[in-house]
């Protein structure tokens, strides 16, 4: 008589199920009156206790997480193992408290992934007698890869790029070592790998880069060349708008020697840092400043040797009413007392 095949079961119809067809039902076998070992049921034999921590993404000093070998299907599959050689069972108190403390951890870790909607934890332990739990990643929209068969699918899916596997493993061991533990997986590596020769492309940047730096040297050149040329050119603002000298100090910019830095002291005396030599004209410059200009402070911008400006403050005469005036001496840095005197005697 022959045997009538069964009818598959409902859940061969659920848009989960990853296959489809004919399918049969296998013949399920009698039992064995004894079943095999275990792996690890003889702990000298058990690889997780013979592994060294540089097997794992992970370490503590109680708990230890590791990945698979390579990248599969699905975004990340990891497996939490005790340190101990115990089975689920056997955890006493204190590990039994912390397993559930480390899972919640891990799932947490695991679900802050790029594209992860969900995180399945699985515990089968008919493989190995050393405890571990299997943390899988189901994808974010793959609706498909819900439920039961997601473990199924891991296998059945092209593997992710090693990349962003190894970036997500490093990721997660990050986010353990936040707790406690030593995080053991490193993000890849970029491989960089340089030209033999300048591509024409760079050649030409840097051709126009450098004709671009001479145009700035030039424009600094010529406008120190202007100021100390004409008494109202366009190179001194001050000097265009007052109608005043230009200093020694812009023929000394344009020519590329700088003087030496001098300041007023609060006695009205000036000279270089540091010293204390008097200049007679700055009581007179001083006294000829109109009253919107005799302020507390005066303050000197200027273009430094590449073209961009540099603020100098110094010290003039107390009893002013401005405490912002700002004077604009483009080819001048800083010059002598006198130098700063003449631009502040410049009308507005």
């Amino acid at each position: 008589m022959s045997e009538v095949p069964r009818s598959l079961p409902g859940f061969a119809a659920w848009p989960t199920f990853p296959f489809e067809g004919d399918l049969r039902v296998k013949q399920l076998d009698d039992p064995v009156l004894l079943e095999p070992p275990r792996h690890g049921d003889d702990p000298s034999e058990c690889r997780a206790c013979s592994a060294p921590d540089e097997a794992y993404i992970w370490v503590s000093e109680r708990w230890r997480v590791r990945s698979l070998d390579r990248p599969t299907g699905l975004p990340m599959v990891l497996i939490l193992e005790s340190r101990s050689h115990l089975d689920l069972g056997d955890l006493p108190n204190m590990l039994a408290a912390e397993l559930g403390v480390m899972t919640v951890r891990l799932e947490r870790a695991v679900r802050s992934l790029d594209g992860v909607a969900r995180v399945h934890v699985n515990r089968w332990g008919d493989g190995s007698a050393h405890l571990h739990l299997w943390f899988l990643a189901r994808p974010y929209g793959y609706l498909q890869l819900r439920g039961t068969f997601l473990s199924l699918w891991d296998e059945i899916l092209p593997p992710i790029p090693e990349h962003q596997w190894r970036e997500s493993l490093a990721h997660v061991a990050a986010w353990l070592a936040e707790f406690g533990g030593r995080p053991l997986a490193e993000p890849p590596r970029i491989d960089w790998k340089a030209p033999a020769t300048l591509a024409p492309a760079a050649s030409s940047f840097l051709a126009e880069d450098g004709a671009e730096s001479n145009a700035t040297e030039d424009w600094s050149t010529t406008t120190g060349l202007e100021a100390a040329g004409t008494a109202n050119g366009g190179g001194d603002i001050a000097a265009t708008e007052a109608g005043d000298a230009v200093t020694p100090a812009g023929a000394a910019a344009a020519a590329g020697e700088w003087p030496t830095p001098t300041g007023r002291a609060e006695d009205g005396t000036t000279g270089t840092a540091g010293t204390s030599e008097s200049n007679g004209t700055d009581d007179a410059t001083a006294q000829e400043l109109p009253d919107e200009f005799a302020t507390a402070r005066d303050i000197l911008v200027t273009p430094g040797p590449s073209g961009f400006s540099s603020i100098v403050e110094a010290p003039v005469q107390d009893g002013g009413h401005d405490e912002n005036a700002v004077r604009l001496v483009p080819g001048q840095r800083e010059g002598s007392a006198q130098d700063r005197d003449s631009s502040a005697a410049a009308p507005a």
